[in-house]
């Protein structure tokens, strides 16, 4: 059933980590409701919006919202709901009659989340962006990336979903508490530059206790440290250490077979480069498979770095269900897991409208002329 069971989610569809956060809100078992805009069958754009694993465990219906009869629908929807997602610019959501103000005054405990990459104000507020472009005002994009290197992004996990969808879902999860509570609900501001710079707080603090530097590929986890980096092997696969503490540094030296005195002193980074090139030149001489042979089940943390499908092939990860089948596809489990209310493994995701009708009966109204 899951934990958030009886909770009911609108999601206006979008991009990125508003479905993200809704694909979250579901996997806990919430009934999350996407509004999708009508498109005619086979136009080719469905595919482009939908995401079978982001819309997983989801229904979906196709609305107008230039038709009073479409939006009567919203309207109903609304005011049944717990939570409102939406990821438009600022003003959009306002322009369409479903702003805050009117949507609050209907469904005053509705918790009602904006995604947005800069957030609701501020002198960005109105112009486009995307992940590198929160992540880089931020100053994280700066330092990922090697020595002397230019940045490099990861992805568009850190702000699209770390920052953005995660912390969305933190937040209406919160607001949520606190309408079950007071039944008052409430504005979530979500945005990427926000939640971006909150998961940079760590950072931050080494950086005010002076124990990190602002270059890249300098410091401890950053690639400067010889003993937190990634080395390819003699068939050209990849091995990460990431070997920190004695303890396991000690296990990192004593699987590689290195004479523990003859290395240069890891506490002095001066002599990092030359213990990276001892690392290096020992790693190169067998394959990523054998070292790992000789690491796994070690306190060594080294492990091999695997493509997609040996990551779902795994015995780790095959054991936890990491990577289930939904609908025929494999994806990532849900997470985390809950020891009482199990959610299960989630349903497909949906066709385009393919709700539509079932939604409207719910409502007490005749049935779509858009269909899937």
């Amino acid at each position: 059933m899951g934990p958030l069971h009886g909770i009911n989610v609108v999601e206006f569809a979008g991009l990125g980590p508003g479905p993200f956060c809704g694909m979250m809100l579901a996997d806990a078992g919430a009934d999350v409701v996407r509004i999708e805009r009508p498109r005619p069958p086979g136009d080719g754009m469905s595919r482009l919006v939908l995401n079978p694993v982001l819309d997983r465990g989801k229904r979906s219906i196709a609305l107008d919202l230039r038709d009073e009869s479409d939006r009567d629908v919203v309207s109903r929807l609304v005011e049944r709901a717990d939570v409102l997602t939406e990821g438009f610019r600022p003003g959009v959501m306002e322009r369409l009659g479903f702003g805050p103000e009117p949507v609050l005054a209907a469904n005053p405990r509705l918790v009602y989340g904006r995604m947005t990459g800069w957030g609701q104000s501020g002198p960005y507020a109105g112009t486009a962006g995307h992940d590198i472009d929160y992540i880089a005002m931020t100053g994280a994009l700066y330092a990922f990336g090697r020595r002397e290197q230019a940045p490099a992004p990861p992805l568009n996990l850190l702000g699209d979903f770390g920052g953005g969808g995660t912390l969305l879902a933190f937040g209406l999860l919160a607001a949520l508490l606190h309408s079950r509570a007071t039944g008052e609900g409430q504005v979530v501001d979500a945005a990427i530059v926000d939640g971006t710079a909150l998961l940079t707080g760590m950072i931050h603090g080494l950086r005010q206790d002076g124990t990190w530097q602002d270059a890249r590929g300098v410091n401890l986890l950053d690639t400067g440290a010889p003993f937190y980096d990634v080395y390819v092997c003699a068939d050209g696969g990849y091995l990460a250490v990431g070997a920190l503490e004695e303890p396991f540094y000690a296990a990192l030296i004593s699987g590689l077979g290195l004479d523990p005195a003859s290395l240069p002193d890891r506490s002095d980074a001066t002599q990092w480069p030359a213990l990276r090139a001892i690392f290096a030149s020992t790693l190169a001489v067998r394959t990523r498979d054998e070292w790992w042979a000789t690491f796994r089940g070690t306190d060594a943390c080294v492990a091999p770095v695997l493509d997609w499908q040996e990551a779902m092939a795994d015995q780790h990860n095959v054991e936890r269900g990491v990577f289930p089948e939904v609908g025929g596809r494999r994806q990532p489990a849900p997470a985390p897991r809950f020891g009482t209310t199990v959610a299960g493994t989630p349903g497909p995701a949906p066709a385009h409208n393919e709700s539509g009708a079932q939604i409207r009966a719910e409502l007490g109204l005749p049935g779509s002329l858009v269909q899937s």
